[in-house]
């Protein structure tokens, strides 16, 4: 996800997008740790809209 469209969001859709995003995550590692992740890129590509996505929200919502 492009930085553009994450400041285009709003701080509610920032926040569900974020636990959709962790839940995703963690979905990720479980399937990683009982047989390995075709690409594990995806893993690491997820991270970092995370941290993106929270760095974000914080910059909008600094009470976060």
């Amino acid at each position: 996800m492009k930085s553009a469209e994450i400041k285009d969001m709003s701080v509610q859709d920032l926040q569900e997008r974020i636990d959709a995003e962790k839940a995703k995550l963690a979905s990720l590692k479980v399937q990683h740790a009982v047989s390995p992740v075709e690409n594990p890129s995806i893993i690491k590509k997820s991270r970092r809209d995370i941290a993106r996505m929270l760095t974000i929200l914080r910059q909008k919502n600094p009470k976060c």
